[in-house]
């Protein structure tokens, strides 16, 4: 079991559950009930003649305590029954009941003696819609391989009826659909077609002949060597870029106490809502700086608010934690993410002033990323997310300095409007992980031409989450009056 799935597996605590999700909303095609949609999605999912792939027949081995956390047993059958499953919501059917099952079911861990994943098919909006939520295990795989697994079973073609589940070993070999960019990923760290991220596999594939294969080995496994001979070089040139420069976030770093850095219990709070992209990249070109920049400003915006509505506004500004996608492949699953650091000036009143604190921040921590190899990479996100793994020792988050208050990443969906056995993809929201010391989590994912913003809270922490989603819409009003423009709905 690779560290980076072991991690999950060993930090993970019953207030502290470690898998991440998604909930996906579809209009059945023309003449189509959502009840018979969710007949044709069960059907699909759960039929005999389905070859599970291997990622959805993984465990961890036992006895779970021990060889668990460091290894994996695979199961030859998987209880298809047990894990997807299909419920109807109580009446009124808003979207109100259903993000309140998505929080309960959230809030509960995924059982370890079986493979870990469970898909919810959920009928009863009043809308018509029918809602699919998924959660699936971090150690299994990261949410760009949700986002991809996920998107294979999609087409653009509305006329399409070859709908499969996310687990069909079948889907392996087909490529997956154009996905945006996610909110942060560095422009190829290495310059070496792959390095450890490409894999020896595929460097033997590629090579011609006895001779080519053991030379491309050896030179991979020199590579590798080298890359790690330069961890020690590379943590110096961070070490001197953090005190070099100022708007430099570094592992070590010391963010404020904040309403979020407080240990939490086990429940959870599910919010949810979606914004044009066209209407963002609108104000984004007007004011000369990426969607990822407002996607962070509109959360900074809103995390000021909340807190100064909640009488807990620190006075530094709160630090954000935001993962860097290593996927270098189309088809790379599995967990590849590094993380860097991001000032976000929720002390700062002025919009325009603090969007460029926030775009001068991450544009620092994405030329330190740019200047490392791939394992050099890895290793600064291990140093940034460390503290994660320290959450749930009893009285660490009460008496240690947090060194970020919160997680804020976005997940690469498809670009084209998908459907699934004509049925439209309507709507998609991660849903991902909180912790001790973290008790929010902001994560987004495109499809087509919105942007989903998944909120998860603890529940008992934080008071009105649901609120976050209106103060996103301020804040992106706040930057089109920065920006002069105006709203595309209107």
């Amino acid at each position: 079991m690779p560290v980076t799935s072991s991690m999950f597996l060993i930090s993970e605590t019953r207030e502290q559950p470690m898998h991440v999700g998604g909930l996906q909303l579809f209009i059945p095609r023309e003449g189509q009930t959502a009840g018979e949609l969710a007949d044709e999605v069960i059907a699909a999912f759960t039929s005999k003649d389905l070859e599970i792939s291997e990622i959805f027949r993984r465990r961890p081995a036992q006895p779970f305590s021990l060889l668990g956390s460091v290894a994996w047993s695979v199961d030859d059958t998987v209880d298809l029954d047990y894990h997807v499953r299909r419920i109807a919501l109580p009446k009124p059917g808003r979207i109100r009941e259903l993000f309140h099952y998505v929080s309960l079911n959230h809030s509960t861990l995924l059982d370890r003696s079986k493979p870990m994943w469970e898909a919810h098919i959920i009928e009863g909006l009043a809308d018509g819609r029918l809602a699919m939520y998924t959660k699936v295990h971090h150690s299994l795989v990261d949410g760009v391989t949700s986002m991809r697994l996920l998107a294979r079973t999609l087409s653009p073609n509305p006329e399409d009826r070859t709908g499969t589940a996310p687990w069909d070993a079948r889907l392996q070999k087909k490529r997956n659909p154009k996905l945006e960019d996610p909110v942060e990923v560095v422009d190829e760290p290495q310059e070496d077609g792959g390095g450890l991220f490409g894999g020896i596999a595929k460097q033997i594939g590629a090579a011609a002949g006895v001779a080519g294969q053991v030379a491309d080995v050896a030179g991979q496994v020199a590579d590798v060597a080298g890359q790690v001979a330069g961890i020690v070089p590379a943590a110096g040139q961070v070490a001197w870029k953090a005190l070099s420069d100022d708007d430099f976030v570094a592992p070590g770093s010391f963010a404020p106490r904040s309403m979020f850095d407080v240990p939490i219990g086990s429940a959870r709070r599910f919010a949810a809502d979606q914004w044009s992209i066209p209407r963002m990249k609108k104000v984004a070109s007007a004011l000369g700086v990426t969607l990822n920049d407002i996607v962070l400003a509109m959360c900074s915006s809103a995390l000021r608010t909340y807190m100064i509505e909640n009488n807990s506004m620190p006075d530094d500004p709160l630090i954000a934690m935001v993962p860097v996608s290593m996927h270098v492949g189309a088809d790379d699953d599995g967990n590849a993410v590094s993380a860097v650091m991001a000032n976000l000036a929720t002390d700062d009143p002025d919009p325009a002033s603090r969007l460029k604190t926030l775009v001068d921040s991450m544009r620092a921590s994405k030329n330190v990323i740019r200047g490392l190899r791939p394992i050099q990479a890895l290793a600064l996100g291990a140093a940034t997310i460390a503290p994660l793994a320290f959450m749930s020792i009893p009285g660490f988050v009460n008496y240690t300095p947090p060194q970020f208050n919160l997680i804020i990443s976005n997940v690469p969906g498809p670009q084209d409007q998908m459907y699934w056995n004509g049925a439209k993809l309507d709507g998609c929201y991660p849903v991902s992980i909180v912790t001790a010391g973290n008790a929010i989590n902001i994560t987004l994912t495109s499809a087509a031409d919105e942007i989903g913003f998944g909120l998860i809270g603890a529940r008992g922490e934080l008071p009105s989450l649901q609120r976050l989603l209106d103060y996103l819409e301020d804040g992106l009003v706040e930057l089109e009056a920065v920006a002069q423009v105006t709203d595309l709905r209107s």
